[in-house]
């Protein structure tokens, strides 16, 4: 195992680029979640805040065993686990983004920002989401984004104030007709005058947007993009009737990438794929960049540094478009994480491995590394329980 690194000198910057992949071999210092699924980490100044649905968690050494329920924190460098930190949240959380001032916003059941100092609530943040979950959040300054599949203040999309929580009235775009018996946004990134979101829907403001869409947010007020693709149009299995997941931009955000559940769908289709698309693209009929197929298991999140596009679910193979549920020609092992070229699509040759379960449900890239928060307790091949990170060299 690698010997205890120290990483003083971590910060979290947004949005990370990195000049060369990250190592294979995981830091010994990131503390356990004993039980459950991570579905989301959040990076506030040098502080890890993990989020799911656990019940216990302990230090790296396993040594101390401590309850926190469905959320705590630790400190990036020394992996030490927040004492003073520990809300009480009575629902999973699915969502996670850095607040200012040493605060987190928290989405699941509701929205909330919290202190890191003592788990407070801060009271002057007052957003009104109801009538469903948050499932994905991202700030940019004063405004944090907000998707899911909430009904207020606005349907499964909106933008707040970062400071008080209402809603923003400039930013009307609204999904619709979806797929699925409710609306629902799975994930969205936000870029220097771009947002992408991904979900349940078939349209955005009524215009065609399968799975899929650009909204412009440069201006005063929020559009639609002259951005449209089919990619995602095709049906995959009758049991996923939407099945695009997770999203990032790259560094400069001029291209993003998006990653599919669906089950095999053969070379066509988009199912079970990581996907680069060009941000600036325009008109009705934007095709991907690139598509790497797995041929036949779901990858759920995806993060782009720029040197590598990092793919997580519970894929046996990448380079795999022939491949039903088996490896056809031209297939490359890559188990439960991967690392895609992000000019050529094809599987870098990183492959550390990680216990399969239902698959990475995070990934978080810092100006340190790479962090990753999943259901099972094997990542590169040592004993990581749920959370886990990959320096670079």
């Amino acid at each position: 195992m690698l010997a205890r690194t120290t990483l003083a000198a971590l910060v979290a910057v947004s949005p990370i680029a990195h000049a060369r992949v990250v190592s294979a071999n995981p830091v010994d210092t990131t503390p356990h979640v004993l039980d459950g699924i991570v579905n989301a980490i959040a990076l506030v100044g040098d502080t890890v805040v993990v989020g799911g649905s656990f019940s216990e968690v302990s230090d790296a050494h396993g040594s101390t065993t401590l309850e926190r329920a469905n959320l705590f924190a630790y400190d990036l460098r020394t992996g030490e686990i927040l004492p003073h930190f520990a809300p009480d949240m009575s629902s999973p959380v699915y969502a996670l983004a850095e607040g200012a001032g040493g605060t987190v916003y928290v989405g699941g059941a509701g929205l909330v920002r919290l202190r890191l100092s003592d788990g407070s609530a801060v009271r002057s943040f007052n957003p009104r989401v109801s009538g469903g979950t948050v499932s994905t959040l991202a700030r940019k300054g004063s405004k944090l984004y907000v998707g899911g599949d909430f009904t207020q203040p606005r349907l499964a999309l909106a933008r707040l104030s970062a400071t008080t929580g209402v809603a923003d009235a400039s930013f009307a775009i609204t999904p619709g007709h979806p797929r699925t018996p409710r609306v629902k946004v799975h994930a969205l990134a936000v870029s220097r005058d771009r947002l992408v979101v991904d979900g349940t829907f078939t349209t955005l403001n009524g215009l065609s947007r399968p799975q899929l869409g650009l909204i412009d947010v440069g201006g005063v007020s929020a559009k639609v993009a002259d951005w449209r693709t089919d990619a995602y149009a095709a049906d995959c299995m009758a049991v996923f009737p939407s099945y695009v997941r997770g999203l990032d931009f790259a560094p400069d955000g001029s291209y993003f990438a998006v990653v599919t559940t669906g089950g095999p769908g053969g070379r066509r289709k988009l199912c079970d794929t990581a996907a680069r698309f060009e941000t600036y693209a325009r008109g009705e009929r934007v095709r991907p960049t690139w598509v790497n197929h797995t041929g036949g298991d779901s990858l759920y999140s995806v993060s782009v540094t720029g040197s590598a596009v990092y793919v997580g679910g519970h894929q046996r193979w990448m380079d795999n478009p022939s491949g039903r549920d088996s490896a056809g020609p031209g297939a490359v092992p890559r188990e439960g994480i991967a690392a895609i070229h992000p000019v050529t699509g094809k599987a870098l040759s990183w492959n550390p491995g990680r216990e399969r379960g239902i698959g990475v449900k995070a990934f978080l890239a810092h100006a340190g590394g790479l962090l990753v928060g999943s259901d099972t307790t094997r990542l590169g091949r040592e004993y990581h329980a749920r959370i886990g990170m990959f320096p670079l060299p």
